[in-house]
């Protein structure tokens, strides 16, 4: 049974920082790339960042230069680093990996967090 449990979430003002972790566990042979996605009410979930399992990123437009993707050692952990924050960054926020497994190699597996609340209000 694979869980990734994300943590980090919470109130913040306008112009502060988060940190946003995820760790996948379970019988995982291998994460290729892990995101982040989040989902603003009566909104679409969007895709925040990526990172792949050689470590390239990619930021959607509206938090490029504001937040940080990364993976820790282990490669099975993700975190996303938010500076500058603002009310529009309000969202729940989700992990997202693709995962394989040793009795399918050659299929991922895509697995979600339970999602953790990020609150930007003065």
């Amino acid at each position: 049974q694979v869980q990734l449990v994300e943590s980090g979430g919470g109130l913040v003002q306008p112009g502060g920082s988060l940190r946003l972790s995820c760790a996948a566990s379970g019988s995982i042979s291998s994460i290729d790339a892990m995101n982040w996605y989040r989902q603003a009410p009566g909104k679409e979930r969007e895709l925040v960042a990526t990172i792949s399992t050689g470590g390239s990123t990619n930021y959607a437009a509206s938090v490029k230069g504001r937040f940080t993707i990364s993976r820790g050692n282990t490669k099975n952990t993700v975190y996303l680093q938010m500076d500058s924050l603002q009310p529009e960054d309000t969202a729940v926020y989700y992990c997202n990996a693709l995962i394989r497994f040793d009795w399918s190699p050659a299929l991922r597996y895509t697995y979600w967090g339970q999602g953790t609340q990020v609150t930007v209000s003065a």
